[in-house]
């Protein structure tokens, strides 16, 4: 418990540092709009690259983590959209609100779960994170635009450009090309991994700054069923069902603590740039990571101890 801490205090106290410096103004909104590009399409697209392409997957259970946490998001999915009539009856939540709720209770917050798995088990954390972004990523993605075609009452993409979307989204593309990397690409030339490896070392501060640069405490003075439901979800059912497909899929030891680590993280605040833009419930969302944000740092802990 002490070294899930040590490991998680730094990282909260950088989410903090952004937070500070979005309400002092220190950093203005469009300073912020500027890093938030360069962190999204430059810096961690660097970072998946050069994780994925340099890890030894061949050393790390691939398709247990893989599979199982490929298998809690499918069942959490399945679950959210199940109970999506019986929220429209009975709570009166509709179509925009549920996507912040199905957001709010599968994405998960890649900046954070690296750098607590990487404090905590180095580089074998940070090549087990790699199989879970190669994992999640582009399943996670996918289900989002399901979702926001079908519940935010926008008008239908075609499957043009829902493809087109998909594609051209970084966390997608820079997957591809780290894992081709790996797979059929000799060792890249020194200067030019050196040049990838500094770029991806900026984005795990910068994605943290970003994280505590959206949350807004004064969202939380009215929290609610959908805030509940979805921060349950999200932060104690999602790793009590990854730890299971993980233990019968043979993960044992600090490999399915990566896996807890990976499930158990809030949110992504990237949710609620996707709410913002394809017509979902943006405040909603932002409250929910905001909520999620502030219980990771004991929820986290307590599952990584409980499920551990």
């Amino acid at each position: 418990m002490s070294a899930v801490f040590a490991s998680l205090i730094p990282t909260f106290l950088i989410i903090a540092t952004g937070w500070l410096c979005r309400v002092t103004n220190f950093v203005s909104e469009q300073q912020w709009w500027g890093l938030e590009r360069a962190t999204y399409v430059i810096f961690f697209p660097a970072l998946i690259i050069d994780t994925l392409s340099r890890a030894d997957l061949s050393s790390v259970p691939v398709l247990g983590v893989g599979g199982a946490l490929v298998g809690a998001i499918l069942l959490m999915s399945g679950l959210m959209l199940a109970l999506r009539p019986l929220l429209e009856r009975y709570a009166s939540i509709d179509g925009p609100s549920f996507t912040s709720i199905f957001q709010g209770a599968t994405r998960w917050n890649t900046f954070v779960a690296l750098a607590v798995a990487g404090s905590l088990f180095g580089q074998r954390g940070i090549a087990l994170i790699a199989v879970a972004i190669a994992a999640m990523v582009p399943l996670l993605n996918l289900l989002a635009f399901y979702v926001f075609i079908r519940f935010a009452g926008r008008p239908r993409q075609s499957p043009w450009e829902i493809l087109r979307s998909f594609l051209t989204n970084p966390f997608i593309w820079s997957c591809a090309v780290g894992l081709l990397l790996n797979l059929l690409v000799p060792p890249l030339p020194k200067p030019i991994a050196g040049y990838i490896d500094l770029l991806g070392r900026a984005s795990l501060a910068a994605g943290l700054l970003i994280v505590g640069a959206g949350l807004d405490i004064r969202r939380l003075a009215k929290p609610g069923f959908p805030h509940a439901l979805a921060t349950a979800c999200k932060l104690f059912l999602m790793p009590v069902l990854a730890v299971t497909f993980a233990y019968y899929a043979g993960v044992r030891g600090n490999d399915i603590l990566v896996t807890i680590i990976a499930a158990s993280v809030p949110s992504a605040a990237a949710g609620y740039v996707l709410a913002r833009q394809m017509g979902g419930n943006a405040p909603l969302m932002a409250e929910i990571l905001t909520l999620q944000t502030l219980l990771a740092l004991g929820s986290m802990p307590l599952m990584i101890s409980l499920l551990g």
